[in-house]
């Protein structure tokens, strides 16, 4: 794997700024990906591990950075918790592990960069530096990956009887003996002006 610097150059590319968020990110996909024994994550072992974030903040552009993984190659899968963690999964070894940063090193960044006056860049540096246990908690976990939600081809795609769109992947509701897309079963997040 390349060094912290390296990477936080790359993410901080892709992210478009340098903040907190993106040392987090990098400092937690590195200490996920070492739990789990992946040390070529964008290479050799690419399609060896899976990785759930729970959150939609600055982190996870570090983390697919990191990784590799994306929502595009259904390697990356997105949980709208809105928890400053993510769960590592080696497929191959089952092997998983649960990152979370730790609220309370927004305080304890202060003992590590004392003369630093403006909070938001205390913590960037100091979230650089800190020991991991002062910036993570790491939890040992098992997670049950559905088939359908591996990486790889469609399991199948079906068409909803009232729209017309395709669905993939599993995702079809049934309602009243119809296959029906979610939209046409629980309700559209937009509305149809013409």
């Amino acid at each position: 794997m390349e060094t912290f610097e390296k990477l936080l150059e790359e993410s901080t590319a892709i992210h478009g700024h340098i903040c907190a968020g993106q040392v987090i990110g990098v400092r937690m996909s590195m200490l996920g990906l070492r739990e789990i024994n992946i040390d070529d994550p964008r290479g050799s072992q690419r399609k060896d591990f899976y990785v759930l974030v729970e959150i939609d903040r600055c982190a996870t552009d570090a983390i697919q950075t990191v990784t590799g993984c994306s929502l595009g190659k259904r390697s990356l899968k997105w949980l709208d918790y809105g928890i400053m963690a993510a769960t590592f999964a080696n497929l191959k070894t089952g092997k998983a592990v649960r990152v979370t940063a730790l609220e309370e090193a927004r305080e304890t960044s202060k003992k590590y960069c004392p003369t630093i006056g403006n909070k938001y860049q205390q913590q960037l540096e100091a979230y650089r530096i800190m020991p991991e246990e002062e910036l993570f908690k790491v939890q040992q976990v098992r997670v049950n990956i559905p088939e359908q939600d591996m990486p790889g081809r469609p399991m199948k795609r079906v068409q909803c009887e009232r729209c017309g769109d395709w669905i993939q992947d599993c995702r079809e509701e049934e309602r009243d003996g119809k296959t029906l897309c979610k939209p046409c079963a629980l309700g559209r997040y937009y509305e149809i002006t013409a």
